[in-house]
């Protein structure tokens, strides 16, 4: 798991909640007196090279379904601000393919398709 940087001393300032993600993010310490800065041992440990994890497949942009005919069973995908149906062609599609998709759960998407489909045939039935 790759290491969390995150602001310090987001505890002591309620504007850095914890329900507010977004803004704990990393922030370079600047002070004078700033141990973090110095990197003291005991304090949390600051943004420099060498903690980059490598990745292993570049992920590729994904906007259409023939897009995703071109990847490879190894590679990553993400897909693009696409809409629903295409969400769904290539959901199916990757699920068959056997290729993961990083910003998509396909299995949860498929599963709600499902739903919908048998809830509309209920209703044509009555």
């Amino acid at each position: 798991m790759p290491k969390k940087f995150i602001r310090r001393n987001w505890t002591k300032a309620s504007r850095l909640g914890k329900g507010r993600k977004k803004k704990q993010v990393w922030r370079a310490p600047k002070g004078r007196h700033s141990k973090t800065r110095k990197k003291r041992k005991g304090y949390p440990v600051k943004v420099m090279i060498g903690f980059k994890q490598s990745q292993k497949a570049k992920p590729i942009l994904i906007n259409n379904v023939n897009e995703l005919g071109k990847i490879k069973k190894g590679e990553i995908a993400i897909i693009g601000k696409i809409g629903a149906k295409k969400k769904i062609e290539i959901a199916k599609r990757a699920k068959e393919k056997g290729i993961p998709i990083h910003n998509l759960n396909v299995n949860k998407i498929l599963k709600k398709i499902q739903k919908k489909e048998a809830k509309a045939q209920e209703n044509k039935k009555k």
